[in-house]
């Protein structure tokens, strides 16, 4: 078969299977973020193996349009308004849980005896998390109350944190054990976060004066998408965090442009394809060998994770005197972790490639493990804090 008819063929039975585990989602326990990674694997290539060869190349194009569009669409919410409201509460929770998560797998894998250089990688990895899911979630459910708004600036904001901490303990791992030039990679993480707020707000604040004034009344979809996928593309080739860069985008535009609210309805009609071919495709990528090669040392890395961020989301409630039910489940909904952890695990690989055979199964495999449940615990955490919808109250 030709390519074009056969990428035609492809994209609509995505589509359609998207389309089927939305109406799935609503009559059971799942979120469609876990049926469409489930689904994925299914026709991958460790199932059905239905999927043409050319959808390896196309998962990062598509992944790097699907979180540009998440972190420009997290800005939203991060107005004047609601930090005023909810920014001293964000800000110690999301410490406390990028703290505790990383304190707790350093310290329970050194004293079960990993090499210290292996726990330190670990450790830096363990705060990042995974926007795209938990905001999906957010969305699936409707919920739309003070814990879902809080949760959408955490997850916002952590892996900032997270990769100041894994650029950090980088730096020590290599400074002790690599090569001596590991405190470079301080330089590097601070162009990173420094260049993806500068072009944040590069682009953000002409893009908020003139989006709805080059053509009368609203701006169209081509000025919001043409300014997001500008800000993504250009992120990239400058190797800055391209989800920041968004997030800062969408924060100046959502702070500045009070004449309009259009940019962000408008990203929001066409964000999920992009998001239905994205989680697919991440599920059609997963390895079952690095699962079944994660052992014991990657069960201990689950589980002091989840430890770690619902231990550190509490004492984050407790200091900003958050909501007693805040404090018990804000950790739960940020057990989702993806493409960032698995990103900071190959950058550890390339700087220290002597531990690529010891950290890459673990995050691959803990990966598909997050992945899978939490979007799950995500959503029992939106339906315990009393803001999550049941599948019968969505369909109504």
């Amino acid at each position: 078969m030709d390519v074009v008819p056969q990428i035609l063929i492809t994209l609509g039975a995505l589509f359609l299977v998207g389309l089927l585990t939305d109406l799935l989602g609503r009559r059971t326990p799942l979120p469609r973020v876990t049926l469409l990674l489930l689904a994925g694997f299914f026709i991958g290539p460790w199932g059905l193996n239905l999927l043409p060869d050319f959808q390896k190349e196309w998962f990062p194009v598509v992944t790097d349009i699907a979180l540009s569009m998440v972190g420009f669409l997290l800005g939203h919410h991060m107005t004047r308004a609601s930090l005023q409201q909810r920014g001293k509460t964000v800000l110690w929770i999301s410490i406390g849980e990028v703290l505790a998560a990383a304190v707790a797998v350093f310290f329970g894998l050194y004293i079960m005896g990993v090499r210290p250089e292996i726990a330190l990688l670990l450790a830096g990895i363990a705060p990042a998390s995974a926007p795209a899911a938990t905001i999906d979630v957010i969305r699936e459910m409707r919920a739309d109350g003070e814990f879902s708004r809080t949760l959408e600036n955490v997850v916002a904001i952590d892996d900032a944190w997270g990769l100041i901490i894994f650029s950090f303990l980088l730096a020590v791992v290599q400074s002790l054990y690599g090569n001596g030039d590991g405190w470079n990679m301080l330089l590097v993480a601070a162009w990173e976060i420094g260049g993806a707020v500068l072009l944040g707000l590069l682009l953000g604040i002409p893009m908020a004066y003139l989006t709805g004034r080059l053509q009368p009344g609203e701006p169209t979809l081509a000025e919001a998408l043409g300014i997001v996928l500008l800000c993504g593309g250009l992120a990239i080739w400058l190797n800055l965090s391209f989800i920041l860069a968004g997030m800062v985008l969408g924060a100046t535009v959502a702070n500045l442009a009070t004449h309009h609210r259009r940019p962000f309805t408008a990203i929001e009609g066409i964000e999920w394809p992009f998001m239905i071919l994205f989680f697919i495709l991440a599920g059609a990528s997963l390895e079952m060998d690095s699962l079944w090669e994660t052992s014991l040392l990657g069960i201990a890395y689950i589980l002091l994770r989840m430890i770690g961020l619902v231990l550190g989301a509490w004492a984050g409630g407790v200091m900003s005197e958050a909501d007693p039910a805040w404090r018990r489940w804000m950790g739960l909904a940020l057990w989702p972790q993806a493409g960032v952890a698995l990103g900071m695990a190959l950058l550890a690989s390339h700087h220290l490639p002597e531990f690529k055979e010891v950290i890459m199964p673990v995050v691959i495999g803990s990966t598909i493990i997050f992945e899978l449940i939490g979007p799950v615990m995500t959503r029992k955490a939106l339906i315990k804090a009393g803001e999550g919808q049941t599948s019968h109250e969505v369909e109504a």
